[in-house]
């Protein structure tokens, strides 16, 4: 058995490789253990989901068996659905935690588990750490997998299924004016590129009265073979629905709709460091205070902004479990990081790409214009901002030695601009004295080394991009 990783957000891997029916199985009864341990035996209730992947189904019926099998009460979905939504449903129903089967914005090959704690965010780090101790422990010692069928479970009433979408959406209507979007007009698409959102933005506009366009929408578990991460170059015909028809605002969703992206009228993309900016500037309209928690990738337009107010900024590893433990524990206006996870005050501490396409179509229907044209105004106040991000397959190696190998050899000068200091929360993030900056590090959740630029403008981004490619080189080198 290979060994299974918790990465930042739960355990992905290949479907038929490493993503088998037996490693679910061992997984799941390894959480079991661990949380009837921690909770001293006392009566637990799981809420298990799952998105749009091939046999996503099947394995959280699997995963419900062993918890029930365990004696641990299940409700179980009675369809794919939003990682949002059961994440709600954990909260709702009270539950001890819960499982969503998912590889996220993963390509169609990959699938994964997240663990859910009883606040509905991400399990911490230690609780991930201490499933997989449960994990090697059973391997170890050949305890059993103990499980039993769904049709036992329904029959027995250890498994229930249940719909998330009701709850959910009347929790989402109390966060985001529905009324004014509907009011407005304005004509919203939609790309779910094939994924768990199908069902979820689409029909809370139509309940609140707005028909919009709609793409990729249909059960297809191979994506159509889109890499279903919102970004630019994965939403082609979203740009192409936007240039050839009369909608103001696009909204995507990936595979299982934690995380968001947006385009205006003309096709162009507005990633998450112009939503997130956009969001806080509104929120801030509003007179609403509170904490702003980023990822260490994440847009330096966001400090600026909560500066202007008054506000602390906390800055943390990738990974919105961690974004999730400070809005445990503070009162959060905004957390979000630059791969389109986001949530804001009042709701769990969950990236929410539903939410916060509703939120986007609420402060463009309220503001006017279109969204470009919103984002260029913030911009005339506190300067110009451009940002992309390059990835590179790679083979497995020591983040440690990653981190000592690109600090040993950090260069003065980056993009004409001295070196500032060096942030070693999460790989290597150069900080740069005009505010631009450039980050490596290693991603949590696929084998490839990510190189990230914010500057001025988009040559310095591309100039700062290639020299984190000469330094990722140099670091591996070093390290062989």
């Amino acid at each position: 058995m290979t060994r299974i990783r918790f990465g930042t957000d739960g355990w992905r891997a290949v479907i038929s490789e490493d993503f088998t029916f037996d490693n679910v199985r061992q997984v799941a009864q390894a959480i079991a253990d661990r949380f009837r341990a921690d909770q001293n035996g006392s009566d637990l209730l799981f809420v298990v989901g799952y998105d749009t992947r091939f046999l996503s189904d099947r394995y959280a019926q699997t995963v419900a068996g062993v918890l029930a099998g365990n004696g641990i009460r299940v409700l179980l979905t009675d369809g794919f659905a939003a990682t949002p939504a059961v994440s709600y449903a954990i909260v709702d129903q009270k539950a001890s935690g819960g499982i969503m089967i998912t590889a996220s914005h993963n390509p169609p090959r990959y699938n994964g588990l997240k663990l859910k704690a009883w606040y509905g965010g991400s399990a911490s780090p230690e609780a991930s750490r201490r499933v997989e101790e449960a994990l090697r422990e059973n391997l170890r010692t050949g305890r059993e997998v103990q499980q039993i069928s769904l049709e036992e479970g329904l029959r027995s009433g250890r498994i229930a299924l249940f719909d998330p979408y009701p709850h959910y959406a009347a929790h989402v209507a109390r966060l985001v004016d529905l009324d004014a979007i509907a009011r407005s007009g304005l004509p919203i698409a939609i790309d779910a590129m094939y994924g768990a959102g199908i069902g979820y933005t689409d029909r809370i506009l139509r309940e609140a009265g707005v028909e919009p366009l709609v793409i990729h929408h249909e059960m297809n578990p191979g994506f159509g073979g889109l890499h279903p991460e919102p970004i630019a170059r994965h939403l082609q015909a979203l740009s192409e629905l936007m240039r050839n028809t009369q909608a103001m605002l696009g909204l995507a969703t990936d595979g299982d709709a934690d995380r968001i992206g947006a385009m205006g009228p003309d096709g162009r993309f507005v990633d998450p460091h112009g939503i997130m900016t956009l969001a806080l500037d509104y929120l801030l309209q509003q007179g609403r205070r509170g904490l702003v928690v980023k990822t260490v990738s994440t847009t330096q337009m966001l400090n600026i902004l909560a500066q202007e107010h008054d506000l602390e900024v906390v800055e943390t590893p990738v990974g919105f479990n961690y974004i999730s433990d400070l809005m445990l524990k503070r009162d959060v206006l905004i957390g979000g990081e630059e791969s389109g996870g986001v949530s804001i005050q009042g709701h769990i501490p969950e990236g929410d790409g539903v939410l916060m396409g509703l939120l986007l179509a609420e402060l463009v229907a309220r503001q006017g214009g279109d969204i470009h044209a919103l984002l260029d105004g913030i911009m005339d106040r506190i300067g110009r901002f451009a940002y992309a991000r390059h990835d590179y397959p790679t083979q497995p190696f020591s983040k440690p030695a990653l981190v000592q190998a690109l600090t040993a050899s950090a260069p003065d000068r980056l993009n004409g601009a001295a070196v500032a200091g060096l942030n070693t929360r999460d790989g290597v993030k150069y900080l740069l004295e005009d505010g631009s900056w450039l980050l490596i590090r290693p991603s949590g959740t696929e084998p490839v080394l990510r190189v990230y630029a914010e500057a001025r403008d988009m040559d310095g981004v591309q100039r700062l991009l290639a020299a984190g490619a000469e330094l990722a080189q140099q670091a591996q080198r070093a390290m062989a």
